[in-house]
């Protein structure tokens, strides 16, 4: 349903922070505070206005984003009537869809008949061809998503996905069952991760909510002193109840929302600048938090694109000589060779070769070149409607004139596995070629086809951070092309002979080293999680400075149970060594040492693949929270295990951010406190952060100005809480003489506090990023400290004022007693402009709000509000000096000059204007001299004690107050194990059933967690004043 403007609006006005708004406005101008009201009231207007056009421009987004595939024509195969097309909102899972050519899918589809190829962009967020086949038409009683287990997808057609090709069986027309529609599809899904993303904590917006209702505590207090005060002054009833009301509203600055949110519209505009976009700009604050990043490898820290090195053949079960890339020649013909040209999922669109990046690469390689079959090839007795690969001009000499690639098992990076069955010109039997990661590939070939020396084959180019593929095959004994298309990918991937390997040169981004070294340097975590390697991924580690120089590396291998032999995990130290005088590479060895005592810490690095976490997670959960605290290679992981890491980290409470190409990082992206995609594919969309250039540079830039926005968003908080604060003191003081002047607080109200707030965040962020994290609750002791410090300082001064003024001789009541006032009146500077009525009483005009005590008080509270200003706005370390940012400068300096010339001034204009009285130059200096030396006490005591971190930490020291941080904790404890971490030893689970870990010799029985540890107080992100 599409939402109206009347709706939105209606929802934003309904803001319980706008009712109060609004009750506050019309009680100021039922009081005639007319000029403040209204500013406030065209503020509100234009924020309810921009929300609702945001919120609207944003709904019309996701009803075009959902609506696009209801208004596609179909065509329905319906039983006895044939063919029907039909609008395809009208689509019911159980329709047979007809798919004629390029379209747009309406909805998820579980293709039958036939095959296509389709562009998965909006969900994987690579716009790289993925070709499905047909649903094996198999007698089996098991439901077909068990039956395909994790390799389901290649069946699928997802909504919102782009059918660029078809191929038809030769039974027919290409057809699909409908399977979901609507919500349920997967474009339903990832509207709806955008709708209602997953709640996270953040304690400022809790915190937030409790210091305002400590606010609007503070101003009922202020209600009932109000009633107190004209009740003993016995004023009439109705006086006295508006007078208590506008004094609770007093506490709540209405322009809070308005002045935290033009912090984060600054944040997101600098982010814009920098080529950062943001769907979500309530997790900028949240970014000032992140001290740990998680990253993707291929695509993120590497190069998208993978340079060919060489390949190593097999022969004899052996490895033969590396023929090189490097030298020019062409890849001489052979198994491998045949294997690298067929076994790919490129297809041929408008005579372009289009498909994987790598894929492409490696068929590059062979100096082959594709063809569509046609009627030349049909001599050969090969089949038509499928792709042919034949030498091209620069292959090498081959015996081959063509070979047909006749089905497909397409890649996935669960199976971490491809295979293809192929012809060969003039042949009547079938061939299988695979590929895949060795170690995958090495267990579906015969053993007596695997070089003995395989793992240490494997390892010597890892190591060096080349990508390895494998490939291998087999002869199919069938001769008939519809045996084959029944044939179950069991069968096809089976009984296999070793080819040989390709090796792939994967290197780092320039970028990459240098933020890491930052990051490092911010003492924020970096970790790798990637599908790739884990040897490769070691090496792109060590060589990007992830794991620095002389640090160790602990490889954890953990084995699911089997038979009578419980799951164990297995410690085995990575040990460095230089591979030969000639060689600048890093080789890594298992070996039988132990770390040394003196590099006990957080020197230590662990490294596993998705496997041993996955056995971990499951029957080591207890040992889980030790390793991730030094974790920081996670290879061979799938797209759900890295989302499942993430929200571990989460769990110990690490603010987790994580940089990944969007490809399989989608759920990791979304899972993460702030996930920054570098692909501007929709999948994108469900990520709060994007990046338009495509590198990891994007990060720190987003830390530095979370942390800005965050500190500012502090320092607004602290303002208007102290300026709330300041205007309930003096204006408490005022009521005992039932004065109220609203001229006064009006220069406070428009020219300070609106104009300074909106431009208080608009500071940029400091350049450096400091080894730190700015505080990240209000509840925190700086802060509540800051706040009574400077409230204490306050009612000192004004009080003292309040009650000096009134020793002073030439002080007088004068609403009380005007021909007191007359009779003092050439003590002073200037005269002010009398009228006598007709009974000859002498009135000052206006006489209802003049005295000495509002005129005291009056420069006290605006020099008070600007130098608190001043005070919260702090610059470095995470954001620069206070005078870089010119326009609130120069605001600050106007406020306090125009009020320092008001305070020193004889102008009667003024005076009338303004409701003053004229008092001793002598005085006035005294007023300035106490506002100046409140000032001085404020900041020394804000920068050089509340401020400083050196100070806190040594009295958080001395009195034993520790972060109460999951992580925290398990640092502070394994510092202290002296077993820990372990090395070059195996350990079995105590109990597989209950699966928790119990090993006494390094564990005691006090630090198992009786449970997983939870996620404490989620709440929906969102403003904090909403929950009001």
């Amino acid at each position: 349903m599409q939402v109206t403007h009347m709706l939105f609006l209606y929802l934003q006005v309904l803001n319980p922070f706008y009712v109060f708004q609004a009750f506050t406005l019309t009680l100021w101008l039922s009081q005639g505070y007319i000029e403040y009201s209204v500013a406030i009231i065209i503020l509100s207007i234009i924020s309810i206005v921009l929300s609702v056009y945001d919120l609207r421009q944003q709904s019309v987004k996701l009803h075009n984003l959902v609506e696009d595939h209801n208004k596609v024509q179909v065509t329905v195969m319906v039983k006895d009537k044939g063919l029907q097309k039909l609008e395809s909102h009208l689509l019911v899972p159980g329709d047979t869809l007809i798919l004629p050519g390029k379209t747009s899918l309406p909805c998820d589809a579980i293709l039958i008949d036939g095959s296509c190829v389709v562009t998965e962009g909006m969900l994987t967020g690579e716009s790289v061809p993925v070709t499905k086949t047909p649903l094996p038409h198999t007698e089996n009683t098991v439901a077909w998503k068990s039956h395909s287990l994790e390799d389901y997808r290649k069946h699928v057609l997802f909504c919102g996905t782009e059918v660029i090709q078809v191929k038809p069986s030769g039974q027919g027309p290409v057809r699909a069952v409908v399977l979901q529609t609507g919500y349920n599809t997967a474009k339903g899904d990832l509207v709806r991760s955008i709708l209602y993303p997953r709640p996270l904590n953040f304690k400022l917006y809790n915190d937030a909510f409790k210091f305002i209702v400590f606010l609007a505590f503070l101003g009922i207090v202020g209600f009932f002193y109000a009633l107190g005060v004209y009740m003993y002054h016995g004023v009439s009833p109705r006086d006295t109840a508006t007078m208590a009301l506008l004094l609770l509203t007093v506490t709540v600055p209405p322009v809070l929302p308005a002045a935290l949110t033009t912090g984060i519209v600054y944040a997101q505009k600098r982010l814009k600048k920098k080529k950062i976009f943001c769907i979500s700009p309530q997790r900028i604050n949240m970014c000032g938090q992140i001290n740990l990043v998680c990253f993707d490898k291929t695509g993120t820290l590497t190069e998208d694109g993978l340079d060919l090195w060489g390949t190593v053949p097999t022969a004899d079960n052996c490895f033969q000589e590396v023929n090189s890339f490097a030298s020019g020649k062409a890849l001489p013909w052979g198994p491998l060779c045949a294997a690298m040209a067929s076994c790919h999922s490129l297809i041929l669109l408008n005579g372009t070769i289009q498909g994987d990046p790598l894929d492409l690469k490696m068929f590059e390689g062979t100096a082959w070149i594709m063809e569509d079959c046609d009627a030349d090839y049909c001599t050969f007795g090969m089949p038509g409607s499928h792709i042919i690969i034949k030498p091209g001009p620069k292959a090498s000499w081959s015996p081959v004139e063509a070979i047909a690639i006749l089905r497909q098992f397409p890649f996935s990076s669960s199976l971490q596995r491809m295979s293809v069955v192929a012809q060969v010109a003039g042949e009547d039997h079938f061939h299988v070629y695979m590929k895949g990661a060795p170690e995958m590939l090495a267990k579906f070939c015969k053993s007596e086809t695997v070089p003995k020396n395989f793992p240490q084959e494997l390892r010597k180019y890892t190591i060096q951070g080349f990508r390895v593929i494998a490939f291998a095959h087999k002869g199919l004994k069938m001769k008939k092309l519809s045996e084959v298309e029944n044939l179950a990918r069991e069968k096809v991937e089976s009984d296999l002979t070793f080819l040989g390997l390709l090796i792939m040169e994967n290197r780092l981004k320039k970028e990459s080293k240098p933020v890491l070294k930052e990051l490092h340097e911010a003492c924020i975590r970096t970790v790798m999680i990637t599908g790739d390697n884990l040897q490769t991924a070691i090496t792109v580690a060590k060589n990007s400075e992830m794991i620095p120089g002389g640090s160790q590396v602990i490889l954890v291998e953990a084995n699911e149970p089997e038979d009578f032999v419980p799951a164990s995990v297995t410690w085995q130290l990575v040990e460095n060594q230089e591979n030969g005088p000639e060689k600048n590479e890093t080789c890594v060895n298992i070996g039988n040492s132990s770390v040394p005592d003196g590099a006990r810490g957080s020197c230590y690095h662990f490294a596993m693949s998705g496997k041993s976490y996955q056995v971990i997670f499951q029957h080591f959960n207890s040992l889980l929270p030790k390793i991730l605290v030094n974790g920081t290679i996670f290879a061979r992981m799938s797209p759900g295990q890295k989302s499942s890491l993430i929200e571990e980290f989460q769990k110990l409470n690490y603010y987790v951010g994580m940089c990944g190409d969007g490809a399989n990082d989608c759920g990791a992206l979304k899972m993460a406190h702030a996930g920054i995609s570098l692909s501007e594919q929709e999948a994108s969309v469900a990520s709060p952060f994007t990046s338009k250039i495509a590198n990891i540079a994007c990060v720190p830039h987003l830390i530095r100005e979370g942390r800005a926005a965050l500190v500012s968003s502090f320092g607004v908080f602290k303002y208007l809480t102290m300026y709330g604060i300041i205007q309930l003191i003096g204006t408490s003081l005022l009521y005992w003489l039932q004065l109220f002047g609203n001229y006064q607080y009006l220069m406070q109200d428009v020219a300070i506090t609106l104009m300074v707030c909106l431009t208080m965040s608009s500071t940029h962020a400091y350049p450096k990023l400091a080894p730190y994290r700015p505080a990240g609750q209000l509840l925190s002791p700086p802060l509540l400290l800051s706040v009574f410090l400077n409230t204490c300082f306050t009612c000192i001064v004004q009080i003292c004022a309040f009650l000096y003024v009134k020793k002073q001789p030439w002080y007088c009541e004068v609403y009380r007693y005007s021909e007191c006032f007359l009779d003092n009146q050439s003590n002073f500077s200037m005269n002010m402009s009398l009228e006598r009525n007709g009974t000859e009483n002498t009135t000052l005009i206006p006489g209802s709000v003049l005295s000495f005590e509002s005129t005291t008080l009056w420069p006290l509270t605006t020099i008070n509000c600007i130098t608190a200003a001043f005070i919260f706005s702090k610059g470095k370390p995470f954001r620069k000096p206070i005078y870089t940012n010119y326009i609130f400068s120069f605001l600050l300096i106007s406020a306090l000059g125009l009020t320092v010339f008001i305070l020193f001034s004889d102008f009667q204009d003024i005076y009338r204007g303004m409701e003053f009285i004229p008092t001793l130059t002598s005085w006035r200096v005294s007023i300035l001299v106490a506002a100046l030396t409140q000032f001085c006490v404020a900041f020394l005591i804000e920068d050089f004690i509340l401020q400083n971190r050196k100070l806190w930490l040594w009295i958080k020291k001395e009195f034993g107050f520790y972060s109460k941080s999951q992580y925290r904790h398990w640092q502070k404890t394994l510092a202290e194990d002296s077993t820990w971490p372990p090395t070059n030893r195996t350990d079995y689970s105590g109990d597989g059933e209950n699966g928790f870990y119990i090993n006494r010799g390094y564990e005691s029985p006090e630090q198992i967690p009786k449970a997983k540890l939870e996620l404490e107080g989620q709440t929906t992100e969102q403003h904090f004043w909403t929950r009001l």
